[in-house]
This record gives C-alpha cells, sequence and structure tokens, in this order.
C-alpha cells in the first residue's frame, strides 16, 4: 500500500515563490534594490577599483615611511622652470585643476541628460573628455621629463629611494590608463547620445528614452577625479 506524500506548508510554498520570483526577475535583466543592473554593476566596478587603489597607496606610503633612503622632494623633483625660476609643482596643479575642473562639466551633462537636453549633454561630456585628454597630455610630458632629463626608471632614481620610480610609475600609471578609458568611455557615450540611441518611442527627447548612462559615465569619472586627490596629496604634497 502506497503512502501519501504530506502536502507541503503555505509557509514553504511562498519561500519557494519568492526564491523562483527573484531568480526570474534577476535573469530577466530586471532591477534589484530598485537600482538598474547599469548602476548596480558600475558601483561593483568602482569598489573593487576602490581596493586596488587602497592597496596601491598603502603599499606605496609603507615603503616610503620604511625607506632609509632619503625620499626625493616633490617640489623639486615635479618643479617647472620658467625662464629663470624654478616654480615647484606648476605642472601638477594645472593638471589637478583640469582634472577637478572635468567633474563640473561631467555633473552638468547628467543634469542636461535628465533634463532630456541630449544635444547640452552630449557636448559638456565631449568638453569633459577634453579635459582629459589635456590631463594625459601633462601626464606623458612630465614622466618624459622624469626619464629623459631626470634619469629616473621604475627600478632606480639619481635623486633618492631607489622605490620612488617604481611606486610613481606604477600608482599614476594606473591612474592615466583610467582617466584614457574614461575619454573613450565618454566619447562613445555622447556620439550615442547625439544619435538618439537612448531615446524612447517618442523621438528624439522622447519620454520614453533612458539617458541614465550619462549618470553611469559620470559615476565613474568622479570616481577617477577623486582618486587623483588622493595621489596629488600622498605624492605630490607629502
Amino acid at each position: 500500500m502506497s503512502v501519501a506524500t504530506p502536502p507541503a506548508s503555505s509557509a514553504e510554498a511562498s519561500g519557494h515563490g519568492r526564491w523562483r520570483q527573484l531568480v526570474a526577475d534577476w535573469s530577466s535583466d530586471q532591477r534589484a534594490f530598485q537600482v538598474s543592473w547599469g548602476k548596480a554593476m558600475m558601483w561593483i566596478f568602482l569598489l573593487s577599483d576602490t581596493f586596488i587603489f587602497s592597496c596601491f597607496l598603502t603599499g606605496y606610503m609603507t615603503v616610503r615611511i620604511s625607506s632609509t633612503i632619503p625620499w626625493p622632494n616633490p617640489s623639486v623633483v615635479f618643479g617647472l622652470k620658467i625662464g629663470a625660476a624654478e616654480v615647484p609643482l606648476l605642472l601638477i596643479a594645472i593638471m589637478t585643476f583640469v582634472l577637478i575642473s572635468s567633474s563640473g562639466t561631467m555633473a552638468m551633462a547628467v543634469n542636461f541628460a535628465y533634463r532630456r537636453e541630449r544635444v547640452r549633454a552630449a557636448v559638456l561630456m565631449f568638453v569633459t573628455a577634453a579635459f582629459g585628454v589635456c590631463f594625459v597630455s601633462m601626464q606623458v610630458f612630465e614622466w618624459s621629463k622624469l626619464i629623459l632629463q631626470e634619469g629616473v626608471r621604475p627600478w632606480g632614481n639619481p635623486m633618492g629611494a631607489p622605490q620612488f620610480g617604481s611606486t610613481f610609475f606604477m600608482i599614476t600609471g594606473f591612474h592615466g590608463l583610467h582617466v584614457s578609458a574614461g575619454v573613450i568611455y565618454l566619447i562613445t557615450v555622447a556620439v550615442r547620445l547625439l544619435k538618439g540611441r537612448y531615446d524612447g518611442p517618442g523621438g528624439k527627447g522622447g519620454t520614453g528614452g533612458n539617458y541614465q548612462i550619462v549618470e553611469i559615465a559620470g559615476l565613474y569619472w568622479h570616481f577617477v577625479d577623486l582618486v587623483w586627490v588622493f595621489i596629488f596629496a600622498l605624492f605630490y604634497l607629502w
């Protein structure tokens, strides 16, 4: 004689139902916790990048504190000669001003995007990208000066502690890579914005469009600017 299996309790059934609904929502690219997938993934990426930069900067501070050889004076190493005068940190100050200004133009682009003024938003994104190109160009000049004129190498440094070259090129190079990738990202989004790729069924600027990609790009760019503030303080002012 067969024994009937007792029916599952209503609590178990509702629990299984909630899990099935959660899996269905995630697999169909639905929003989780009222945050779009694009924004959530960008936050996760930025969190992982925060850990990487934190490890780099912590390692740099440890090496610098424990070094028995004097560390090069940033005011001298990163100074620019204007005529007969040596101006300390002039190039770095300009680089910082350019990058911080780019955060302002990016914020304005996000504002215009949410007001559905896509042309103005795209123009401001191009301006932000131009600031980024300017920053990277000045960084290339800075590297060229240190390598060709000062003789700094990743494995040596004639001005003091040999670890200076390795930590400097690694951290500023990794940040410069982020800025370069951000420039490409901003230009790509701006071009698509002008072409109406993010507009809804209502056409250009229609209410059905989704311009949140501009805010997501802004999150990345503001993160890059914030990281530079820490690099500026620890490398050039310390």
